[in-house]
Order: C-alpha cells, then sequence, then structure tokens
C-alpha cells in the first residue's frame, strides 16, 4: 500500500499530521536508507523501511489486542473525565484504536482492542448473533428454572424478549456462580435478565467472545496481541 510519509508517520502516532510535516522537513525522517524532507512523498508500507529521529517506525495496518478490562475502567477510546480501555494498551502504535463493544464500568474480562472496522461489524452485527460467555457470581440461589426461564427468553422492559441463552449453573447457593452465554448485546443484558429473575449480579466477567477466549494468564488490566491462530479463526 502506498501512503504518503506525512500520512504514514501520523498513523504511526508519531505526531500530528502538522507536527510529522515539520520533522520530515527537519530531516528526521530516513527512508530505505536516505534522508527524505517532503511530506508528500510516497511510501510503500510493505516495502520501504522507515526511520524516525534514528528509531524505525514500522507500519501496521491494522493492531489487535486482547484485554482483561478491569473494573474501574470504561469501554471508550477517549473520555475528558475517565480513564479508558484504550488507555491501559500502552505498547500501541496506531491512534484510531477502539473496543470491540463494551462492558460496563464494573464488569472485567475479555475485551477486543482493534483499528479494523470489518472485524468489529462481523462481531458486533445484531444479525451474526455471535455467542459471548460470560462469569456471574449472582446474590441468591439460580435454579433449574432459572436456566429454562433464560432458555425461553427473558422479558428485560423491551418490545422483544432476549434471545435463547444457556445458563450453565456451577454452584447454587446463597451466593451462586454461573456461566451464561448470550447472544446479542443489550445494556446491562446479564444483569438485567437475573433482575427479572429475581437476583442481582454481583460480579461480571467476560470469558469469551465468538471463537476469542480469555487468555487466563492475563490479570485485569493486562493485555498482549493476538496470536496468528486467533487472528486466521477471527478474520
Amino acid at each position: 500500500m502506498k501512503l504518503r510519509l506525512d500520512k504514514y508517520l501520523a498513523d504511526m502516532g508519531l505526531g500530528t499530521r502538522s507536527e510529522v510535516k515539520q520533522a520530515v522537513r527537519k530531516g528526521r525522517v530516513q527512508v530505505n536508507g536516505q534522508t527524505v524532507r517532503e511530506p508528500e512523498y510516497k511510501t510503500d508500507t510493505e516495502t520501504d523501511q522507515v526511520w524516525f529521529d534514528g528509531q524505525p517506525a514500522a507500519y501496521r495496518e491494522y493492531e489487535y489486542y486482547m484485554l482483561n478490562k478491569p473494573a474501574g475502567v470504561i469501554s471508550a477510546s477517549e473520555d475528558p473525565r475517565e480513564r479508558c480501555v484504550v488507555d491501559l494498551i500502552e505498547s500501541r502504535k496506531r491512534k484510531d484504536l477502539f473496543p470491540v463493544g463494551r462492558l460496563d464500568k464494573d464488569t472485567e474480562g475479555l475485551l477486543l482492542i482493534t483499528n479494523d472496522g470489518g472485524l468489529a461489524h462481523r462481531l458486533l452485527s445484531p444479525k451474526k448473533h455471535v455467542d459471548k460467555v460470560y462469569y456471574a457470581r449472582v446474590q441468591g440461589r439460580v435454579t433449574q428454572e432459572d436456566a429454562e426461564l433464560f432458555r425461553r427468553g427473558v422479558d428485560i422492559g423491551e418490545k422483544k424478549k432476549t434471545l435463547p441463552a444457556e445458563l450453565r449453573i456451577l454452584n447454587a447457593g446463597e451466593i451462586s456462580e454461573i456461566e451464561l452465554t448470550i447472544r446479542e448485546g443489550k445494556f446491562h443484558q446479564v444483569k438485567r435478565m437475573f433482575h427479572a429473575a429475581g437476583k442481582e449480579v454481583l460480579y461480571l466477567k467476560r470469558l469469551q467472545m465468538g471463537s476469542l477466549r480469555l487468555d487466563e494468564s492475563l490479570k485485569p488490566g493486562e493485555y498482549r496481541t493476538l496470536n496468528t491462530q486467533e487472528l486466521d479463526i477471527l478474520c
């Protein structure tokens, strides 16, 4: 892919378009070992070797990160008051990353961070019904009657009931532990489903989205790039 040198550098987060233009004109950028002073110079993102201030600046069209979202961080790219999930990706090169879907501020677990809009659309499209698996601790004894209710669909106050969901009871007691698989992503859906069953979600964590499962070695707030196998399955 051919790109203007200033766009190439700006895409990689090395400054604003005007800042990198100035850097290029000052001779701070080399392409294939030669200093280039024209911001409009066309670079080949696949074959050209670009250096900025003596450091390699390899081009990445897309970036894919698996994040174990911690509680207290919002699922957004930027916010003037709150810390966002994209802020946690310290090794990012691209400036256009965003979370694929949203988790509530107090919810933990799997979140995909990328700039691949096509992949995001495939995962989030209501027509695709991509499975999402959650672990939850619930106030109250979760029963097989609850599981049957979830299989039939739950009235959470919208025009239509939720799509059939699979509720697996891990431990039933005063505080129950469950795994729930849903195929849509309505606002506060898991919490609203249990509320409709007369129970309260105390803790919620997403474990899986489509074929992508949370790496158990990632602590809350930690992330890693997707590996080749995960990318092949997703893309």
